[in-house]
């Protein structure tokens, strides 16, 4: 089957009708092209999208404006050129005036030169400056307001923060009291396995050698050389005694 023919119509559809444009403007332009290339034409090509935007071509090594030129020559239309220095005046001094009456509005508004105003241009300028105050207070309570909004929420974060660490110390401080009961009871289980504690502690060194037995369990490291040549000698065995009995008491 053949393929059928387009209605020629304007697209209503914005996106189809975009695209059938580029597709069809960049067919244009290289037709164009072909055609001042193989033929040696002069082709000036002006082409304004529906958006406004313009897409242009001309043949080499003419310019746009040489191709006009020589299109108005042939054709005997110039386009007039608009003189608007006048219409450029006359808006100036109108922006002159409308600037000297803001000017004079601004100096009413600040206190300066009310002589020249009559009694209800001052009453209206005070219901103006009136109702911009309102305005402007109603701005500052409302940042005002927003500012103590966030300060509560600080203050309320700050306080859930201040919770947890007092939690958090107060689980950590139950450990630490557990701990230091359990070292409590573990040194007073020391304190009981030894057998000078409480009232058995010997008061004098002849108590001490009455406990052959006990003592003789208690030995000279060998690392005391010292105490051992000491422990050697007859007439010092009392102090022997007392010496391995710190030496036991705090090496063991």
């Amino acid at each position: 089957m053949g393929r059928g023919k387009i209605p020629i119509r304007r697209i209503e559809n914005n996106t189809t009708r975009q695209v059938t444009f580029s597709k069809r403007r960049a067919g244009l332009l290289k037709k164009t092209h072909e055609l001042a290339v193989l033929c040696d034409a002069q082709i000036g090509l002006i082409i304004f999208s529906s958006t406004g935007k313009k897409f242009e071509y001309c043949s080499e090594p003419s310019r746009m404006e040489q191709i006009i030129e020589r299109y108005q020559k042939f054709t005997g239309n110039s386009i007039p050129e608009h003189d608007n220095r006048e219409e450029i005046h006359n808006e100036m001094r109108k922006l002159r005036k409308e600037t000297h009456r803001l000017q004079l509005s601004m100096r009413c508004y600040t206190g300066e030169d009310l002589s020249s105003i009559q009694y209800e241009d001052l009453d209206q300028l005070e219901q103006q400056l009136e109702c911009s105050v309102n305005k402007v207070r109603a701005r500052k309570n409302q940042l005002l307001q927003q500012q103590l909004d966030n300060l509560r929420r600080k203050e309320q974060m700050l306080e859930e923060e201040n919770c947890k660490l007092y939690n958090w110390i107060k689980e950590h401080r139950a450990a630490l009291e557990y701990q230091q009961v359990a070292l409590e009871a573990k040194h007073q289980q020391e304190m009981e396995r030894f057998p000078f504690s409480g009232e058995g502690q010997p008061s004098s060194v002849l108590q001490l050698g009455t406990l052959p037995s006990l003592l003789h369990s208690y030995h000279l490291q060998p690392i005391q050389p010292n105490l051992q040549d000491l422990s050697l000698q007859p007439h010092n065995y009392g102090i022997t005694i007392i010496l391995n009995y710190y030496h036991h008491m705090f090496f063991h």
